[in-house]
């Protein structure tokens, strides 16, 4: 049988090819980095009681930097501590864990630290009065305008996709996220609620929070005009809204025209409430499902990359 005196020379360059491909593979992923930057953004809010505050917030950006450009946005809303100390004490919001899980598949983490809160500091301009008698709306219309004064200045940037943002966020910051959703805003593909509600305190009153009445009014306030695709993840042991209520104003939310899917998982830790930060493996393969049916088909968890 004739032999090609080729075919061995042949192997062996297919094989370094095959290598080199995998070196440079390699090499890229080693050399991806996770870039912090942390800016000042001036922001104008008012509280329940009409009056105006204006100053700077404290806002973290996170990005990839082997990552395409531009890069669509995700902003992540932190929660809100039920004790004045622990909001001045809050430090600054980074989300750090989550924001390098995102920035991985190609966005550009948003991270304000809110008015009142941490190393921005301020009044407590997302106050929402008194456990017997609970005023929503003006606390999460102040955090939902700061939200958008930051997506403004953002969205100025030459490397980032102004037209495909994403928002969530965690406890407080998940109602926010469904405020946001209910403006049905240019460029907003989505919205993420983790363990959202309000007037929680497992302190004081475990898995029953102030004015839940009032939250599913809210709720269904927002149901009436949002359009944008919505995701709301709880938990069957959240000490602070407890397994039944957020069913409940979800169910409101969608009765009055809103788009949205909800997930209750088992219990999880002590306390459910934190699934965001705590377990991040849990709910990571629903939230990417949302995500690829909803704005953003390419995207590509690390572990895939590998």
């Amino acid at each position: 049988m004739h032999r090609n005196p080729w075919t061995p020379w042949r192997t062996a360059i297919g094989w370094a090819c095959r290598l080199a491909a995998l070196w440079l593979f390699c090499t890229a992923h080693l050399h991806a980095k996770l870039v912090q930057e942390v800016i000042k953004v001036p922001v104008t809010v008012s509280n329940a009681w009409g009056k105006v505050i204006q100053q700077e917030i404290v806002v973290t950006l996170y990005v990839d930097d082997t990552s395409p450009r531009p890069a669509p946005i995700a902003v992540i809303n932190h929660g809100r501590a039920p004790k004045p100390e622990q909001r001045a004490s809050f430090g600054r919001a980074t989300s750090i864990t989550n924001a390098r899980w995102l920035a991985s598949m190609g966005f550009l983490v948003v991270v304000p630290t809110r008015v009142g809160y941490g190393v921005s500091g301020g009044e407590d301009v997302e106050d929402t009065g008194n456990c017997s008698t609970k005023n929503y709306p003006p606390g999460y219309e102040a955090a939902a305008a700061q939200t958008l004064q930051v997506l403004d200045v953002v969205r100025q940037r030459p490397d980032v996709h102004p037209d495909r943002t994403l928002v969530m966020g965690q406890s407080f910051g998940g109602t926010t996220a469904i405020t946001l959703a209910s403006k049905n805003l240019p460029g907003v593909l989505a919205a993420i609620n983790f363990a959202g509600g309000g007037g929680g305190n497992p302190e004081t009153q475990p898995q029953q929070p102030c004015g839940t009445p009032q939250l599913k009014s809210l709720f269904a306030r927002y149901g009436k005009t949002s359009r944008t695709p919505t995701l709301w993840i709880y938990t069957e042991n959240d000490q602070w809204m407890g397994p039944t209520y957020p069913r409940q104003w979800f169910d409101a939310f969608v009765a009055e025209g809103g788009v949205g899917e909800f997930v209750l998982y088992p219990p999880n830790g002590q306390d459910g409430h934190s699934l965001f930060t705590q377990a991040p493996e849990v709910w990571r393969p629903k939230v990417l499902q949302f995500l690829l049916t909803n704005g953003y088909p390419a995207l590509k968890p690390p572990d895939q990359e590998k």
